[in-house]
């Protein structure tokens, strides 16, 4: 593996390295992409991190927020919002694309984009073919997600619609805290004993918290195999 300089500026180290070898700081300030009276890019770019925690901090902020920060305005606001929202577009259309949706990172980045920020629950579905190919992403459900408000008939009824095979559903908790909670495990399994009925696949049943989330099937997978562990 080749040594990375810390001498070179982030724009030649992502040409030579790639954007992954970039840190936080080294990313923001090309986006900012000059600094302040008094106060070069990646100090301020520095400082930007500081003020808002992280990157996610930065990208969650209001308009408000955002334009109090010394070097940072409107327009750097909107540039942002649109950076995000391509991000989201660009994880939807990478599904729709793929082969498969098999690797279980994809989905859950997918289901953080969508809904990670949202400051209410909100259930939602990928419908997939007998290949795990995506022939329709939804939104069934809004509100307080338990198994009064989300009716596993309606999954079923939207699955046969879409001649869906199987199924991976996801819902986010707005308090940042993605660990299931008994009504989760009790709403899973009506939702699984759904599917079960009419031959579809639960895949999985993602969790979205702050940063962070909780998978059903990797708990699954993870129990099996303590239980084979010598």
């Amino acid at each position: 593996m080749k040594q990375i300089s810390n001498n070179l500026m982030p724009r030649e180290k992502l040409l030579q390295f790639g954007a992954k070898s970039l840190t936080d700081e080294e990313l923001l300030a090309i986006f900012l992409r000059t600094g302040v009276k008094g106060l070069p890019v990646m100090e301020l770019s520095n400082q930007v991190l500081n003020t808002f925690g992280s990157l996610r901090g930065l990208l969650t902020a209001n308009v408000d927020d955002f334009c109090q920060v010394k070097g940072l305005g409107q327009t750097q606001y909107i540039q942002l919002q649109a950076t995000k929202e391509m991000t989201k577009r660009y994880l939807s259309q990478q599904m729709e694309v793929n082969e498969t949706i098999s690797a279980p990172y994809l989905a859950v980045m997918y289901f953080q984009s969508e809904l990670e920020d949202d400051e209410r629950e909100v259930f939602m579905v990928l419908f997939l073919d007998n290949q795990h190919r995506l022939i329709k992403q939804e939104k069934l459900f809004f509100g307080t997600i338990n198994q009064a408000s989300v009716h596993p008939r309606e999954i079923i009824k939207a699955a046969l619609k879409y001649n869906a095979a199987a199924i991976i559903v996801a819902h986010n908790h707005p308090s940042g805290n993605c660990k299931p909670s008994e009504a989760d495990r009790y709403l899973t399994r009506k939702i699984e004993m759904a599917c079960d009925l009419v031959d579809i696949r639960l895949v999985d049943h993602i969790i979205v918290g702050k940063g962070d989330y909780f998978s059903f099937e990797e708990e699954k997978f993870d129990a099996e195999n303590e239980q084979i562990s010598p």
